[in-house]
């Protein structure tokens, strides 16, 4: 038996591992035929049939689903070893993944105190909505929220936000509410997350729970992302329910009012993943003990105990 070309592992492994010749093609970047004639190469260099027709699909066969089970681990171990070259080009330097908002709006701002504290430490912060594969991605640690959170092998609680109602001070200069009630009656900018997180508060739960009528229609621009609705506010175009996390240095600076103090707790919390060879990098354990602390001063801030900062 002669030795089977790479080229022809590589298209074996494709099709089982995407499910059809085409796939398979597209994956490669090569045309279905290409992939036919690896695979007619590499049987007859086995002497073994690994592929079957069934009817206008392709299937593996008895010999092709054992073959592919070793070739796989071959393939996975390769990838393994890229990840591993990647990771040590940049031994120094720790990725961090965050939802988009939670980027911007919360742990950019806090990162410079990590600099203070470690300024020979190099930080990549990345701001993305999609779940990164930690362990298989070029990424450290992501800050993620909720259910998300369930994907991610190792994991911690970071903090719970609360909502509170703000606005430009513009916004009130000519008619300034003299009730919770009043922010009703003022445009109102509306937060709605994607479908598979719980929904964050809306004006209906919050007018609930100041005792309005929280069954009228709340009508307002809507934004998926809590970062654009906060800029909206802060230009004067509305009240939101700005997360306190997000917020703390446009309330410190007055370029966002908070009028009234009632506040309302996130469905869910915000949580720490990170992959486990993260922790071995020379700022990796330091690092992830550092946004832990944040964390826990952010939970104590944004608790009804606290003021606004």
């Amino acid at each position: 038996m002669s030795k089977p070309s790479l080229r022809g592992l590589q298209a074996f492994e494709a099709i089982g591992r995407c499910g059809s010749v085409s796939a398979a093609a597209a994956d490669l970047d090569v045309s279905p035929g290409a992939i036919s004639q690896l695979v007619r190469n590499l049987e007859q260099c086995l002497g073994l049939t690994l592929l079957e027709r069934r009817g206008r699909r392709v299937e593996l066969s008895a010999w092709g689903r054992l073959y592919y089970r070793e070739v796989a681990k071959g393939f996975q171990q390769l990838s393994h070893a890229a990840n591993v070259l990647t990771r040590a080009r940049n031994e120094s330097g720790v990725v961090l993944s965050a939802l988009s908002s939670v980027a911007s709006r919360w742990i950019s701002r806090k990162i410079f105190d990590w600099q203070s504290l470690c300024p020979d430490s190099n930080v990549r912060i990345l701001g993305q909505e999609q779940e990164p594969r930690l362990g298989a991605e070029e990424v450290d640690f992501r800050i993620t929220y909720g259910r998300r959170s369930h994907v991610h092998e190792h994991v911690a609680h970071l903090f719970t936000d609360w909502v509170v109602p703000a606005c430009s001070p513009a916004l009130i200069s000519s008619r300034v509410p003299q009730c919770p009630q009043d922010i009703l009656t003022f445009p109102l900018l509306n937060v709605e997350w994607e479908a598979d997180y719980k929904a964050s508060p809306q004006w209906k739960d919050w007018a609930k729970l100041i005792s309005a009528d929280g069954h009228q229609t709340f009508s307002g621009l809507s934004f998926t992302l809590s970062s654009s609705a906060i800029d909206a506010a802060a230009n004067g175009r509305g009240f939101v329910l700005a997360q306190l996390s997000m917020v703390q240095e446009e309330v410190a600076a007055g370029t966002l009012i908070v009028p009234f103090d009632i506040r309302m707790r996130l469905p869910e919390s915000y949580y720490l993943a990170w992959d486990r060879t993260a922790l071995e990098k020379p700022f990796g354990l330091r690092f992830h003990k550092w946004l832990l602390g944040v964390a826990r001063q952010q939970d104590a801030v944004s608790s009804p105990n606290a003021n606004p900062a």
